[in-house]
């Protein structure tokens, strides 16, 4: 069983923490959750955990993180999932995510997102780290699937297919982040909606939108920039597939005023509302 949807959310970042606490109770803005950065927040004490808190008695959270390296031969760093798990209760999280990659090798954080050959070894490797972490967190986690500029020559099937064996083997859900599947498929040539075709709806439990920068041969997931028409036009085949996925918009610099990113979460509810399954075509596939 998946997690109840959340609806349409935002990223939180501190730039905004003004914006959205500065209001009257009845009328704060219209989002329905945020998404905590989750290594932002693992400290003691100060203003960012003085604001996460008033916010966290306003709206629902979720938690999503960048140092976990699920996929690292490096052991389970148990200090690092303490903080997350305690974390989590303080902030009464809904779910906690993380990417789908490795982040370091023997202790040394790279601090990139770093892709994994699409390998069987792989495959039982990672779903046991999944396991321990989920019995260790007590929850169902997420998985996100990153963006990539390399391939492997070890790599013996497609990404998809390797998502979907780590999420079936672990039992865990996905996060299918819309615009690296976009980016990737530039980047490797691939179909995307062969992607989407490929994934297990029942897993999926959260969507990116973001930005990217796009050269002339290869584009980098720069989180920088608007949602573009071709990210747009691919969350409209994933609502036709998916339906009510919890969905969000994710900005990490050139962070604009809270208003301008509610414009593209408008944008992402519209999309959802005229690209809905209706109940006959759900009740057909049943």
């Amino acid at each position: 069983m998946k997690y109840s949807s959340l609806g349409f959310g935002l990223g939180l970042r501190k730039e905004h923490y003004h914006a959205i606490l500065d209001t009257p109770e009845d009328q704060k803005p219209d989002i329905d959750w945020f998404e905590v950065l989750t290594e932002n927040y693992l400290i003691e004490g100060g203003k960012p955990l003085y604001f996460l808190d008033q916010i966290c008695e306003r709206y629902p959270v979720v938690m999503h993180g960048v140092s976990m390296s699920i996929g690292s031969t490096d052991p389970i760093d148990v200090n690092y999932l303490t903080q997350v798990k305690q974390l989590a209760e303080r902030t009464k999280a809904h779910w906690i995510s993380d990417h789908l990659c490795f982040t370091g090798l023997d202790g040394v954080n790279a601090h990139d997102l770093l892709p994994l050959p699409y390998t069987d070894e792989t495959i039982k490797f990672v779903a046991n780290k999944i396991k321990q972490t989920q019995d260790f967190l007590g929850s169902r986690i997420l998985i996100e699937n990153v963006s990539s500029y390399i391939t492997y020559k070890q790599s013996g099937m497609t990404e998809w297919e390797f998502v979907t064996a780590i999420a079936e083997e672990s039992d865990s859900l996905m996060l299918l982040d819309i615009n690296n599947i976009f980016v990737s498929a530039f980047n490797h040539n691939f179909d995307p909606i062969e992607y989407l075709d490929g994934v297990p709806a029942e897993r999926v439990q959260q969507h990116h939108l973001a930005g990217h920068t796009q050269f002339e041969d290869y584009i980098i997931d720069t989180h920088d920039n608007i949602v573009v028409e071709g990210v747009w036009d691919l969350y409209k085949e994933a609502v036709k597939r998916f339906d009510n996925v919890s969905t969000m918009i994710e900005r990490d610099d050139n962070i604009p005023e809270l208003p301008e990113l509610m414009q593209e979460l408008k944008m992402a509810r519209d999309i959802y509302a005229a690209n809905k399954p209706s109940i006959s075509s759900i009740s057909s596939n049943v």
